[in-house]
């Protein structure tokens, strides 16, 4: 698995709003912990609340920093995102454990 490309592809899905596609990068009974919104969301029902909530409600388009692959099941992005919230504009970062080729566990957070 090209973990560079898999993050390029993610992101487009998310940035076109694609539920189905963006969906099809994560494992079944993947979990998604985002501390920042003090929830996590479990398997593609929970994910989809996630993303039908904080990224298709806010306009949420997500911009890519920095990327470090940590090893062949692990990476680090450190992203922007830019949309309809209080701030406009605002870091973030999301922590992958990649199980298959698809993502089986993403911790998400907000840069202040």
């Amino acid at each position: 698995m090209n973990i560079d490309t898999f993050i390029k592809n993610w992101i487009a899905a998310s940035n076109a709003f694609d539920i189905e596609k963006y969906l099809s990068f994560y494992q079944p009974e993947a979990v998604l912990d985002d501390p920042s919104v003090g929830r996590k969301f479990e398997g593609h029902k929970g994910i989809k609340q996630y993303f039908d909530s904080y990224f298709i409600g806010y306009n949420t388009l997500t911009k890519q920093v920095k990327l470090k692959v940590i090893d062949e099941e692990n990476a680090h992005l450190k992203v922007q995102f830019t949309g309809n919230f209080p701030e406009g504009k605002i870091g973030g970062t999301f922590d992958f454990k990649f199980k298959e080729g698809k993502i089986a566990f993403v911790k998400a957070d907000l840069i202040k």
